[in-house]
């Protein structure tokens, strides 16, 4: 039988080593492109009636089968190219073709066949795959069988050591990686600082409970029912909250919440006269809901049963806070404010630079005022927090550093730190003692 004499046709030569090269790069671009493509994307369109975006989906699917069709391919055409320039340059240059076929065959397969394309189907992956869909479908039905044969041949080396393809969950949660994509695309511009953290607000709701946010019993504003009736018109006049908790005989005793439109209706129908108003059937019942109610639940709740205040309690039902609808909303948007609101009560910026913040101030609220990033894992309040990190109740003058922040402790309510001077550490001095954090 005649053998082909390669070396008299290099044209030929040359073609086949092209047509490899082609495919490898076909194989590369390809398998970077699916893995890069949106899969949020791809649904909307398959949902749209894009049928090349329902094979970008089902080859996902098949994800091991469709890689594993990748690495076969361009194996045996990156593989096949280079024995076929090694045979060809070996009779032009004898043992030297070796050497030859080795460096030219690396600087052709890294530039043309890997870098070139996979560089193509990232800066489009998602048109890239639309495109490719047809053809990897076509291709991975082709090596189906050799593929499974090879997840096959995997999977029993690999069992040995415990791994099992497949059966283990994803090692992100589906909150996690869309918090990961939305800060990835607001790292490259893509997303606005606003947005970002709206929507890294918005998968908080279910991680935070109403404890880590709710207005402290201390600070809030209350009305004694067994005032007059011309006193509590005029505090619910006076104050910038439009629903408050009424209380009897003791603080603790609430009996309802007072909202001002309903007061101030019945002030109207009484023709003025407050001294004929009851104010205890004119409040409403009071809502009592746990402490551990995440955020998600508690919105959930309010919007179904159309209230927009809870009283917040611990395991023994003690009143612990309270929480409205506005609080969780701005966990969402931000501060929302209008021309009653104080900004944050219990903080007051100083002329050089540092602030001054009541020990109760909770550390969302701060760092939502100061556009810091306090830890609030270990602790609702700031004076909580450097409890937490000075293992102790520090005593007045006390000065930690923590966090990239100088806290100084400026006055002491027997173990209650009720008000502290907080520092960035760029501008604090670095003579203080220092925790690690």
């Amino acid at each position: 039988m005649e053998h082909l004499n390669i070396s008299a046709d290099p044209w030929f030569a040359l073609g086949i080593v092209v047509f490899c090269l082609a495919l490898s790069a076909f194989f590369s671009g390809a398998e970077t492109a699916l893995t890069a493509a949106s899969r949020a994307r791809m649904h909307a369109l398959e949902k749209s009636g894009d049928q090349r975006a329902g094979l970008v989906n089902r080859l996902l699917m098949m994800k091991e089968r469709f890689i594993g069709a990748m690495l076969i391919g361009n194996n045996v055409v990156n593989i096949g190219a280079s024995a076929f320039t090694t045979s060809v340059l070996i009779q032009f240059f004898g043992a030297e073709g070796t050497i030859y076929a080795t460096v030219v065959m690396s600087v052709l397969v890294i530039i043309f066949a890997e870098v070139m394309p996979k560089t193509i189907a990232i800066t489009s992956p998602d048109r890239a795959a639309l495109i490719l869909s047809r053809p990897l479908s076509l291709v991975v039905a082709l090596f189906g069988p050799l593929t499974m044969a090879v997840e096959a041949l995997v999977r029993l080396f690999l069992y040995p050591f415990g791994i099992r393809i497949g059966a283990n969950d994803a090692v992100l949660s589906a909150t996690e990686e869309l918090r990961g994509a939305v800060n990835l695309l607001h790292s490259e511009g893509g997303v606005e600082t606003d947005a970002q953290k709206m929507f890294g607000g918005l998968l908080d709701l279910a991680e935070l409970e109403v404890s880590d946010i709710m207005v402290h019993r201390t600070k809030m504003r209350t009305i004694s029912a067994d005032l007059p009736p011309e006193e509590i018109v005029k505090e619910v006049l006076a104050s910038p909250h439009t629903r408050l908790p009424l209380w009897s005989e003791s603080p603790d005793n609430i009996i309802g919440i007072l909202h001002a439109k309903d007061l101030l209706r019945a002030y109207d129908a009484a023709g003025g006269k407050a001294s004929q108003l009851d104010v205890r059937s004119i409040a409403l019942e009071p809502w009592y809901v746990p402490d551990t109610t995440s955020l998600k639940d508690q919105l959930k709740a309010f919007l179904s049963k159309k209230l927009h205040v809870a009283l917040v309690v611990d395991e023994y039902g003690e009143v612990m806070g309270l929480v409205t609808l506005e609080d969780i909303l701005e966990e969402i948007v931000g501060d929302i404010r209008d021309e009653h609101d104080v900004r944050v009560q219990g903080l007051r910026a100083m002329p050089d630079g540092s602030v001054r913040v009541d020990g109760s101030v909770p550390i969302r609220d701060l760092n939502r005022a100061m556009d810091w990033n306090l830890p609030d894992e270990e602790a609702t309040t700031i004076a909580g927090l450097v409890i937490h990190e000075a293992q102790t109740i520090p005593e007045m003058g006390q000065i930690f550093t923590f966090h990239s922040y100088r806290f100084e402790i400026l006055r002491k309510s027997k173990n209650r730190i009720a008000l502290l001077k907080i520092t960035s550490l760029n501008k604090a001095k670095p003579n203080e003692k220092r925790l690690n954090s």
